[in-house]
């Protein structure tokens, strides 16, 4: 039975903010897991903008852009299929929008993603525990939004498929986790027969390079808080950059470090109710945008199991 609290006031508005983009929680980026048939619910609204961005190596702003800003508004569901073995899949729906030129903006669901997340060694290991998890993905297009269209593409029209390691140690409520990833990205399909790179190619195939991504988050976890400072790397294992006063192109060679800080509170009026929220920014890059992104959200976890064990 659901607390009747909850039922009255709690799950109605939950559903109002549900249209959101990636939980900080619970997600294939930390090392927690959802109970066995426990489903964590949610969303969050996320924010990123730039008015200057990386032509190749070399910095500049543009005045046919002014200020770039995407909107990302998602759903997210993780359920434990049991205590060492979760689902994740998500799905946002995405906005752009440039101030200056006569770019027109840009809206729609974007891809459909699933991680698979095992937690395969947990033991003590000094004064703390150690645990390593094992995660495989991959996601989808779920729409035909156009992907030659950068920056205001809202994807890249790629499907792909994903490895990834992940090392938490934790001694106390103080925590340390780094994790590496390896994306492999399947050619796309554009609307033109002929484009050029560093060659011409007369095709409407584009070769997506594959790409890496490193993780390092540390903070404070708790049962209540959830506090931690985030700073993670993405490179492109290939590409060209972009040419001179040239648009961006699905292809290119796009590398992004990102430093920032998240956290996550629980509820005590409502069980398994929670807020998540913070923010990043883009210290360095290439052919990317130097992006602020700020986000915050809801989620709630619903209990199936036949036996409800409180953590």
């Amino acid at each position: 039975m659901l607390n009747p609290f909850l039922k009255k006031y709690i799950l109605p508005a939950l559903m109002l903010l549900l249209p959101a983009s990636l939980l900080r929680a619970q997600t294939d980026e930390d090392a927690i897991m959802m109970s066995k048939k426990n489903l964590c619910i949610g969303g969050t609204y996320m924010h990123s903008s730039w008015d200057h961005y990386w032509e190749g190596t070399f910095k500049r702003d543009n005045k046919n852009i002014g200020t770039m800003s995407t909107q990302m508004f998602g759903l997210m569901g993780t359920y434990g299929i049991t205590k060492k073995l979760n689902v994740i899949v998500g799905a946002p729906y995405v906005t752009t929008h440039v101030t200056a030129g006569t770019l027109h903006d840009q809206h729609g669901i974007q891809d459909l993603s699933a991680w698979l997340k095992w937690l395969a060694v947990e033991q003590n290991a000094g004064n703390g525990v150690l645990s390593l998890y094992v995660l495989g993905g991959g996601s989808i297009p779920l729409t035909n939004y156009i992907a030659d269209y950068l920056p205001l593409s809202i994807g890249l029209q790629s499907k792909t498929l994903s490895g990834r390691l992940m090392v938490d140690y934790q001694v106390g409520k103080f925590f340390a986790t780094l994790s590496g990833t390896y994306t492999w990205r399947s050619n796309i399909k554009i609307d033109r027969d002929a484009y050029y790179t560093t060659s011409l190619h007369l095709t409407n195939e584009v070769e997506m390079p594959d790409m890496t991504a490193v993780n390092f988050r540390t903070g404070y976890r708790s049962d209540r808080w959830i506090i931690e400072a985030v700073l993670a790397n993405m490179t492109t294992r290939g590409g060209f950059d972009i040419r001179k006063n040239d648009m961006p192109f699905p292809s290119n060679r796009m590398n992004a470090t990102m430093a920032g800080a998240h956290f996550k509170y629980n509820f005590t009026f409502v069980d398994g109710l929670s807020l998540t929220g913070g923010g990043s920014y883009t210290v360095a890059g290439r052919n990317v945008g130097q992006s602020t992104n700020f986000d915050a959200g809801v989620f709630y976890i619903l209990d199936f199991s036949s036996k409800k064990k409180k953590k």
